[in-house]
């Protein structure tokens, strides 16, 4: 075999064989086939698309080019939660604790901040003393205790999808459905979860800018999930602006808190909620989201998350009473201010805007080694659909320094549209996409113990 014939194959339209995909992606892995080759063949599927059996058959090798988390002995269900990325997006530290004290293992590999969109590992390590770089043996540990960990990627888990996306990033590929759906469910089956819920985002602060890819990218992955066996729902939701009112690495994690504690803004606990009822259905807790939406609401009310995230930050090195104490205060001294510039409505906040003001801030990078500041961020005091007079206060802002916080003041004020009426309501949820009937992959050999971390 050649990897010529491959890329011709694809090129043509051809629908490839798992052996053919295994030949192409190990030999890359391995050092064999160079990267121009793998850039031919990775355009060719951006043009010609793959197949849900296609995919799930990338998915799967790309999940055998490195070593699984071994969840055994710990007692499941394990069902996990990922967002495709947004502006002000923290669902995951809501919904783990939420459903961890329903009976619910979640093993949550996370990633970190990259252009405008945030990361989870970098909200966590904002944290004083919060450890993301856990050992297997501390990650079970953890999962076991608290019900659920997060952690980051470490090189041995599915070093094909490192390779393949830093590729993508320089061959003009990035955008490619088949290769956005093989890259999140390789890491996401590696982390061991039984099943999975996916917060797709369209719009201005999302990946996919309208509904139609985004339902278009939802629909790949819960189809490629259930082709290779695994439980998979979708929700379709909105990130032309951004998600609660808190947009920054510390400052996010304080408002978690809130939404814990029962009092977070409307949208961000909405889509938590939605979110978590789906991980219940699917954990086989309710039997729809409807009471599993009702468990979730009866947890928070109980007490019981807000308790399971602070016992998780003592048991990923950091102090929880130290933590308390830095809410509300824990800023940077450079500040500035986003003033109204006239009276109405304000009709939209845009969130891509805010989230390139958020990386001039130092809350997000341009590059992976780009560091990112716990104490910058932004605070909304007014959002769509609120009333204002010319200069009522519409966002405090923090910086790292002083030539960023110029840079982003006019971004952010650029970002805010007004009217002489309010906006109509916003649907935050589209959609629920549930997995289709498509034959599991079945020519997967069984993995050996080698195989696990």
């Amino acid at each position: 075999m050649r990897a010529v014939d491959v890329i011709m194959k694809k090129r043509s339209g051809g629908e490839l064989t798992r052996e053919e995909i295994q030949f192409l992606i190990s030999g890359y892995v391995a050092g064999a086939i160079p990267d121009y080759q793998v850039s031919a063949w990775a355009m060719a599927v951006f043009f010609r698309g793959m197949t849900s059996q296609e995919t799930a058959a990338l998915t799967d090798v790309m999940l055998e080019s490195g070593k699984v988390m071994d969840l055994s002995g710990i007692k499941g269900p394990f069902v996990d939660k990922h967002s495709t990325g947004g502006v002000g997006d923290k669902t995951s530290l809501i919904l783990a604790p939420i459903v961890a004290s329903l009976g619910i293992k979640d093993p949550m590999m996370s990633g970190r901040a990259l252009g405008h969109t945030g990361g989870t590992l970098d909200k966590l390590e904002a944290i004083p003393g919060y450890r993301t770089n856990l050992s297997q043996a501390e990650f079970r540990e953890i999962l076991a205790r608290d019900g659920f960990a997060m952690t980051g990627q470490t090189k041995e888990i599915v070093p094909a999808d490192r390779l393949l996306y830093a590729l993508r990033d320089v061959s003009g590929t990035v955008e490619s459905i088949p290769l956005i759906t093989a890259s999140i469910l390789s890491k996401k089956v590696a982390e061991g979860a039984d099943a999975l819920v996916l917060d797709v985002k369209y719009g201005s602060g999302a990946f996919m800018k309208d509904a139609k890819d985004g339902e278009a990218l939802a629909r790949s992955l819960v189809d490629t999930g259930a082709a290779m066996g695994k439980r998979i729902t979708a929700l379709l939701t909105d990130m032309d602006e951004p998600l609660g009112n808190m947009v920054g690495n510390f400052l996010e994690v304080e408002e978690c808190i809130d939404c814990l504690e029962g009092k977070g803004p409307q949208d961000l606990t909405e889509l938590s909620l939605e979110l978590a009822a789906r991980m219940v259905v699917l954990g086989g807790k309710a039997k729809d989201s409807a009471r599993g939406r009702e468990i979730c609401e009866e947890a928070l009310e109980s007490g019981k998350p807000l308790r399971l995230f602070l016992d998780n930050i003592r048991s990923q090195g950091g102090d929880p009473e130290s933590f308390l104490k830095m809410r509300g205060v824990y800023r940077s001294e450079i500040k500035g201010e986003v003033r109204a510039r006239e009276g109405g409505f304000i009709r939209r906040i845009d969130a891509l805007k805010v989230g390139n003001a958020g990386v001039q801030l130092g809350v997000g990078r341009n590059q992976t080694q780009d560091t990112v500041s716990p104490t910058a961020g932004i605070q909304f005091h007014k959002k769509s659909g609120g009333a204002v007079k010319p200069g009522d206060l519409i966002m405090s802002v923090w910086a790292k320094d002083e030539a960023g916080l110029a840079q982003a003041l006019n971004g952010l004020e650029d970002a805010v549209s007004y009217g002489a009426a309010p906006p109509e309501n916003r649907r935050l949820i589209l959609k629920s996409i549930e997995s289709g009937a498509l034959p599991k992959v079945s020519s997967r050999k069984p993995r050996s113990p080698q195989g696990t971390v």
